[in-house]
């Protein structure tokens, strides 16, 4: 706003102060952040709400948060610094204190008490690590958050929430920062990220991205009672030039006038609307088949969880009195709209703080956008807006007060957590296809290759029948020829003795008788010997041949029978290859039924989350078995309506009509569900400090240390650690918690511990034992700063916040106990090797952890001794950019003190040619 003045980067003045640990009834967010409630008095506590998993997509009874409110201050303008030069400003700040002192007169002052006060001199950076940064860690982890800035016309709300920056990035505001801190966390490929910018104008809400859309309805779900405006523009945006780009396009479009208070005075209320749609990393069941049978991973497949958070900034039109604004015609018509909704907004606040059976969100369609803001599930900060100059004492006073009375709103943060059904569809419908692809592949593959088997099983066989069908033919031709030659030569030969015996005969004759005799006697044996050897010789040849034909024969017979088995063997190849295929067809024909059942089994298990969700979101009641009386029906169910008025009995009442003896009794019961009920039940009860010395003096502090010894519940761990730690805020139960055994018991719970939650409440209870001076010793040696350094493992950063809460103290204790002169050693700290750690966290991301391990490194450099130690670790690098760079002005003052109050450091830093000064 051009009015304004000018913001100067500064940071907040204050003394050291050690935080109190996060209790069991805060936003699961709260420890992480810098945003510290301190109530103011007469300010109603935050009801206590579920204990255990606070965090958890199955909790949907949510965890109470109050409305976070900072008082920011804006700088005199030059109008003020002449007209008001002689009269002192209206109001004085003290920042370190979290007070605020608005003057009656110049004898009188009246007293406030906010969460955050921010001086002139605050940085827009400083404004939004304290106001937004919170919320916009909720919204990144699935709940809703509202931002908003409330004030007097031209105290510097749009100036605070909507400054672009282009000029000066230090400039910029809280829209331009929280959506660069949600852009650096969500995954552009996994995550989406949408945005609406809308102005609400003369009861009329219109799209700042579509000036057309100018009458815009608001949807109410009659199940949920979420608000939602289904008509407006929705853009996904995908980096943070494009996001700049939206808010001057939509700053282009919004009404504003010149009045008395403002030149550039807004004359509606802007919104922007982020919805952030995450997907929650976790194990998830591989769609591949390569290690495992496909349908056993089909039955085990489970949906994807998505996370969707909103974030509504809302920059609201600045109230104005008109005699003092001079509005005439048009643009009083507007003050009175704005003043008319204004008034309404203020009017829901004022039920919601007195718990007033009925709130007028109906009364305007601001209070309707903002029913999740306020008294809804949302996580809501308000920063208020105020001016120095005393001539607007009354609207700074009415500014205050309704940031007084919004500090008494109490919301029932909600994780909105649901499955994704369409996406486990999509990638079902990708597996199928891809598997359905693959089966006809290998079907095809399969056919070609019976079909090459089988023309090549035919091919050897009809070339084994053509070779053997030859080799018979060329065999016997062959045979039939030697055997014609052989009759030839036989026949001739025979023709040619017997002529040569007729002629013998003849000659014979003509001699003597004798001659002839012996011619007859001598003769004729001498030549039938020769034949019948010649023949026998040509018998045996003709043997031999037929041998060798009939071998040859009998070998192709052979070659005939294996190729004969080859073709059956392709056969039988064939038949397996055909069953193969019947069975292929068969396994697709049961996975395709497998898919079928599946998805049916998706369409039961969505029908079965809705009616879940239904039957929780009405309400569910449960029968107690006739063995527990009327005590355990309460405490099993400390939040079920009163049937005779309606509302919800409280703890308190709880505690009133049963009494803590009876309570406690509970806790050793033998029913588990019991105990963790009634162990709930005196927890929530030690979250007040009025109930705390009850509790100890009727012994429920050694029943929950007995708790801790003999259950190995971790619901029952987790509840009953939260529970010391809450008792653990007091020095005299401190004590009794050490005399008990209680540092060791909560030491072997933390080694067996693997939730967060219960990790987070054991560091509590250990950090709140570590601020007494007392108990440093026996902390150390029954093991407490060991078990506190080990649950760094766990890398939660509320885990992470609450092990660095405790070493700062610890830190300080021996820092206390090094200046009265009682402690003279080394400190016990780095002797159990927790400098690395804390050197290396000293620059976390988390400003939880960075703070409290930025005061733990000023407080150990405090002590000479520790000097060397830290040198070598590499700590006095961390102390110098800690008195350079520290955001917290405090911090930054005491490490500048540490460095110059050492010889040692000082002649480190000379040698190295470091200035400090």
């Amino acid at each position: 706003m051009a009015n304004t003045g000018a913001y100067r980067n500064g940071s907040q003045k204050g003394c050291v102060k050690i935080d109190r640990p996060l209790s069991l009834n805060s936003n699961p967010k709260s420890a992480s952040s810098s945003f510290k409630s301190k109530p103011s008095p007469g300010l109603r506590r935050s009801s206590t709400g579920s204990i255990s998993g606070s965090g958890s997509a199955k909790d949907d009874t949510g965890v109470s948060g109050r409305v976070r409110v900072a008082v920011r201050l804006r700088p005199r303008n030059a109008e003020e610094l002449v007209a008001d030069a002689d009269f002192a400003d209206c109001v004085e700040l003290q920042p370190e204190m979290k007070r605020l002192k608005l003057r009656r007169n110049n004898w009188d002052t009246d007293t406030y008490e906010f969460d955050e006060v921010l001086t002139e001199f605050s940085s827009q950076k400083r404004v939004y690590e304290v106001v937004a940064k919170p919320v916009v860690e909720s919204v990144l982890d699935g709940y809703n958050g509202t931002i908003m800035a409330y004030g007097q016309t031209g105290t510097g709300k749009t100036y605070t929430l909507g400054r672009l920056g282009e000029e000066d990035t230090a400039y910029r505001g809280i829209m331009v920062r929280a959506m660069e801190d949600i852009l650096s966390e969500v995954s552009l490929e996994t995550d989406s990220l949408c945005v609406s910018y809308l102005q609400l104008y003369m009861e009329t809400i219109q799209d700042l991205l579509d000036p057309a859309n100018d009458n815009i309805a608001i949807m109410e779900d009659p199940k949920t009672g979420d608000v939602s405006l289904p008509g407006a523009t929705l853009v996904e945006v995908r980096d943070q030039e494009s996001f700049v780009e939206l808010l001057r396009l939509g700053e282009a479009h919004r009404f504003a006038a010149n009045t008395k208070l403002n030149t550039e005075s807004s004359r509606s209320h802007a919104i922007l609307m982020v919805n952030v749609r995450r997907s929650v990393k976790g194990k998830d069941h591989a769609l591949s088949s390569e290690h495992g049978n496909t349908s056993n991973m089909l039955k085990t497949l489970k949906p994807p969880i998505v996370r969707k958070g909103k974030l509504v900034v809302v920059d609201l039109a600045g109230s104005e009195r008109i005699d003092k604004s001079g509005s005439e015609g048009h643009t009083l018509e507007e003050a009175k709209s704005i003043n008319l909704s204004l008034s309404a907004l203020g009017k829901c606040i004022n039920a919601l703080a007195e718990n007033s059976a009925h709130v007028p969100v109906r009364d305007s369609k601001l209070t309707r956008l903002l029913r999740d803001s306020f008294g809804g599930t949302a996580r809501t900060s308000l920063v208020v807006t105020i001016g120095p100059s005393p001539r607007h004492r009354g609207e700074t006073a009415s500014t205050i007060m309704f940031g007084q009375r919004a500090m008494k709103v109490e919301n029932m943060l909600k994780i909105k957590e649901e499955f994704d059904y369409k996406s486990l569809s999509r990638r079902l419908d990708i597996q199928l296809d891809r598997l359905i692809a693959d089966h006809e592949r290998q079907q095809k593959a399969l056919q070609d290759e019976i079909e090459r088997i089988t023309i090549e099983a035919h091919k050897h066989i009809s070339e084994a029948e053509r070779n053997y069908t030859n080799a018979l033919e060329r065999e016997k031709f062959k045979y039939q020829n030697d055997y014609m030659e052989s009759l030839k030569k036989l026949e001739e030969q025979w023709s040619k003795e017997q002529q040569k015996h007729d002629d013998g005969n003849t000659r014979i004759e003509q001699n003597d008788d004798s001659l002839i005799k012996t011619s007859r006697k001598e003769a004729p044996p001498v030549s039938s010997v020769d034949r019948v050897a010649e023949v026998k010789k040509l018998l045996q040849d003709e043997i031999h041949s037929r041998k060798s034909a009939e071998e040859e024969v009998n070998n192709l017979r052979t070659q005939l029978m294996l190729w004969k088995r080859t073709e059956a063997a392709g056969n039988s190849e064939i038949s397996k290859l055909r069953k193969l295929l019947e069975d292929e067809t068969l396994q697709k024909r049961k996975l395709e039924e497998e898919i079928a059942l599946l998805q049916s089994q998706l369409l039961q298990l969505s029908f079965e989350a809705d009616e879940r969700r239904r039957g929780l979101d009405g309400g569910e009641t449960g029968s107690i078995p006739n063995c527990l009386d009327s005590l355990i029906a309460q405490v099993r169910h400390p939040q079920l309506r009163d049937s005779g008025v309606g509302e919800k009995a409280s703890i308190a009442k709880l505690f009133e009509q049963v009494g803590l003896q009876r309570i406690l009794s509970l806790l050793e019961a033998e029913d588990a569900d019991v105990r963790i009920h009634a162990v709930k039940v005196v927890a929530n009860l030690a979250a007040e400090e009025t109930n705390q010395e009850k509790i100890v003096e009727a012994g429920g502090l050694t029943s929950l240390l007995m708790l801790l010894r003999s259950s190995e519940d971790e619901t029952i761990h987790r509840v009953a650690a939260g529970a010391i730690a809450n008792l653990a805020m007091n020095e005299t139960n401190q004590e009794l918690i050490m005399a008990q055994g209680g540092i060791s018991l909560l030491s072997i719970t933390a080694v067996h511990a693997e939730d967060p939650q219960t990790l987070r409440m054991i560091a509590g209870a250990l950090a709140n034992l570590c601020g007494n001076d007392k108990l440093q010793i026996k902390l150390r040696g029954e093991g407490g700063i060991k078990a506190l350094l080990g649950m760094v493992r766990c890398r939660h950063p509320d885990v992470l916040a609450q092990v660095a809460r405790g070493i700062a103290n610890f830190a300080k204790c021996e820092s206390r106990a090094s200046t009265q002169g009682t402690k003279t050693g080394k400190s016990l700290l780095i002797d159990d090797g927790a400098l690395p750690w804390i050197v290396q966290n000293a620059n976390n991301e988390a400003s939880p952890i960075r703070r409290h391990i930025e005061l733990a490194l000023c407080h150990l450099g405090q002590h000479e001794i520790n000097t060397k130690d830290m040198i070598s670790g590499g700590a006095l690098w961390e102390l110098v950019r800690i008195s350079r760079d520290c955001s917290r002005e405090d911090i930054r003052t005491l490490a500048h003190r540490t460095l110059t109050s050492s010889p040692t450091f000082q002649a480190e830093l000379k040698r190295l040619r470091i200035d400090c000064g």
